[in-house]
This record gives structure tokens, sequence and C-alpha cells, in this order.
């Protein structure tokens, strides 16, 4: 998981983006409020003090200062002092940073000078200490936001942990906040995917193990027939084709008994794709018949999937045959290239419904026909054997017309 996308990153991030908002609305009410401040202790003393000092000196009276606050009156203003704006300044002289309110009266200008204003270093140490505080709060935000993360977080990844290890047990069950009934809603789920999985698990095995015994019967009285006819060709082929769909039906039922139990429950072993599909494509001949109709493997980069033999054997031979029997004229060939083998034919192209449902669409409204590869169990069930393997099914269009079927090996 991309860290951006983590909900503790994004919990943390929605704390430290709070503090930081915070921060940033206090340091300016405390700025405002010293330079209040400011202006409250000094610039309206300087004005008080130079209210009461320029009477007394327009009159010819003493001026006596309180400790560390001088008066200037005209002549008298320092070099330094004069030519300031009206109004209270900061300036600095000589290193020393002083207050001076400038004004006028009827009898010149003057200036109010506060040496012993320790304001300035206030504000210093009032600022730093908003500086160190607004950090503190960032840290603290850092690791409170980290503490929340994972306090919602991990319980979360304990329950997603629960439902990938498959367990029944699912904790925080018994809580009554949200994550329980997160935790009650995972179990119903579960519980409900578990049952629906264990009918179908019975019911293919109690269909298999009924249909077993009359396909052996079959089977058995089609090798009678095959026997005692040996000089009447149309009993001869007519007995085959009833043994060879009958062993067919025991073959797919056994696939159907295998995709039934867990992967982890089936044995499995390096298959050579060459050997196979060599192999397929001999078994597949027969059912060309007199068609004009030509089915060749024509070779290609061997490569080994380990997957059990029954379940290959039963997704290449399903396409094989299936492309034997509805194409009408033609070849079908059979490649492998690049972790992938291929069955391309020269038939009629899928069916609507059948086309929709390899690519994953929407079936079209009165869709019908026929075509290669047919429509029925066949298709389906090589599309369920990919999925059980982790390969993946692919169709599209024969240059030409027919159908390129792709199995997809990871």
């Amino acid at each position: 998981m991309p860290p951006f996308k983590s909900l503790r990153r994004r919990i943390v991030v929605a704390y430290l983006l709070f503090a930081a908002v915070a921060s940033l609305f206090f340091a300016i009410i405390a700025a405002v409020a010293v330079e209040g401040i400011e202006v409250k202790l000094v610039d309206e003393r300087l004005e008080e003090v130079a209210a009461w000092a320029s009477p007394r000196q327009a009159g010819g009276l003493p001026v006596e200062m309180p400790a560390g606050l001088s008066f200037f009156h005209d002549a008298e203003i320092p070099q330094s002092l004069r030519g300031l704006p009206q109004g209270a300044n900061e300036i600095t002289v000589d290193g020393v940073d002083l207050h001076v309110l400038a004004g006028r009266d009827a009898a010149g200008d003057y200036v109010v000078v506060d040496h012993a204003s320790a304001y300035e270093k206030i504000e210093l140490v009032v600022y730093s200490m908003f500086a160190i505080g607004f950090a503190g709060f960032l840290v603290s935000s850092l690791m409170f936001g980290a503490f929340i993360g994972n306090s919602v977080v991990r319980p979360i990844m304990d329950l997603a942990t629960a439902v990938q290890a498959r367990r029944t047990d699912l904790p925080l069950q018994d809580s009554p906040d949200e994550l329980g009934i997160l935790a009650r809603a995972f179990a119903a789920r579960t519980t409900e995917l578990t049952e629906v999985l264990d009918r179908e698990r019975f019911f293919t095995g109690d269909v298999s193990h009924e249909l077993r015994t009359p396909l052996t019967v079959i089977s058995g009285a089609a090798e009678v027939i095959m026997a005692q006819a040996p000089g009447n060709p149309a009993i001869q082929a007519a007995s085959e084709r009833i043994y060879r769909a009958a062993r067919d039906a025991s073959d797919s039922i056994t696939v159907l008994l295998r995709l039934a139990r867990s992967p982890e429950q089936l044995e499995a072993a390096p298959v050579s794709m060459a050997a196979l599909a060599a192999e397929e494509c001999a078994r597949s001949q027969p059912l060309l018949g007199a068609k004009p109709l030509s089915l060749r493997y024509a070779g290609g980069f061997d490569f080994l999937v380990t997957a059990p033999r029954e379940l290959m054997i039963a997704a290449v031979g399903n396409l094989v045959r299936n492309a034997c029997l509805y194409t009408l004229e033609g070849e079908v060939v059979v490649v492998l290239q690049d972790r992938s083998l291929f069955v391309e034919d020269t038939g009629p192209g899928l069916p609507p419904a059948a086309r929709a449902r390899v690519l994953h669409e929407a079936a079209p409204l009165g869709a019908s026909g026929s075509g290669s590869s047919g429509t029925g169990l066949g298709l389906g069930l090589v599309q369920r054997i990919c999925a059980y393997l982790g390969a993946s099914l692919h169709y599209s269009e024969r240059a030409g017309g027919g159908s390129v079927f792709e199995i997809r090996f990871p």
C-alpha cells in the first residue's frame, strides 16, 4: 500500500494539519495582543507624559521626568532625534533601542524618550515561548496522531488478518462500537459463504458419486458391444462413440470433484505443455471423422506449468475437442508461445452469448446460434479451471474467420 494512502498516515497528517492551523490562529491572536499591549504600556504612557510636560515647558515651569524618561523641546532635541515623524517611533541610537514620541505644540517640536523600557526584551521572550509552544504542540500532535492511528488501524488489521486466515472466530465481535459492527458483518458474510461453498461441494460430490455407477455401466456395455460386433462397421462406430462419450463424462466428473477441493489439497507437479498439447491433439484426431478438416500441433517453445495434470488435460482437451467438433472444414492448430497455449480454428466463431460469457460482458438479448469452441459445459469448465490455476482464458477472432483461444499461464 502506498504510504500516502495508509489510514494511519492520514490520521497523523490530519492531526499535524490541525495543530499547524490552530497554532497559526493562536500566533496571530498573540501577535495582535502583544502589539496592543505595547501600545497600551508604552505609546499611551509617552503620550500622557507629553500631555503633562508640554504645558509646563510652555509656562516656564520645571519639568522633572521619572527615571528612564526624558523630555526635549525644540532646540534641546538631540540631533539624532530630530526629524522623526509625528507619533510613536522605535529607533536605535548607538546600539540602544529607544521608544520616542515626537510631537509639536505652540512653542515648537518636542520629543519624549523612554530609555529604560524593556518591552523589546519582553516581546522576544513572549515570541520565543510561543515558538517553543508551537514546536511542542506539533510534536505532541504527531505522537498523539500516531497513537490514535495505531489504536484505530490495529484492530482493523487484526480483523483483516483473521479473515485472510479463514478463521471462524473473528475478533472484535463483542465490541459495541463500529468495529464490532464491521466484525459481525464479516463473520456473518463468512459464515454464509462457507455454507454456500459447503453446499456446492457436497452437491458436486453427491452428483458425481451418483453418476459414476451408470457411466461405468454404459462404458462396460459399450466395450461388450465393440467386442461382439467387429464385423459391423455401423455398430462398431456407434459403440465407440458411446464409449468415448461415457469416458469424457467420467473425466469431467473427476475434474469437477477436483475443482470442489481447495487448491492446497491437490497434488501438483511440473507438466510439459508441449507433451500435453501433442497428446491432446493425438487424442482428438478421431473427432475429425470424414470432415475436410485437419488438426495439428504446430509446436513452439516448451514450458512447464506446476499444476494437477488432470486439470491441465481437461482445460487443453476441452478447447481442442470443441474446436474439432464445431469446425466443419479448414484446420485446427495448437501452438505454444510466451507461456501461452493457442488453439486456432477456421470455424464460424463464437455465438454472441458464449462470446459475452468469455469476455465477461453482458449477453445480448436474443443471442443464439452455434459457433466454434462450444457454448456449454466445455468452455465454462475451461474458464473455471483457468481461474482455479491462476491462469486466464482469452478469446479473439481469427483473421479470415474463426476463433483464437489463448490460455495464458502466470
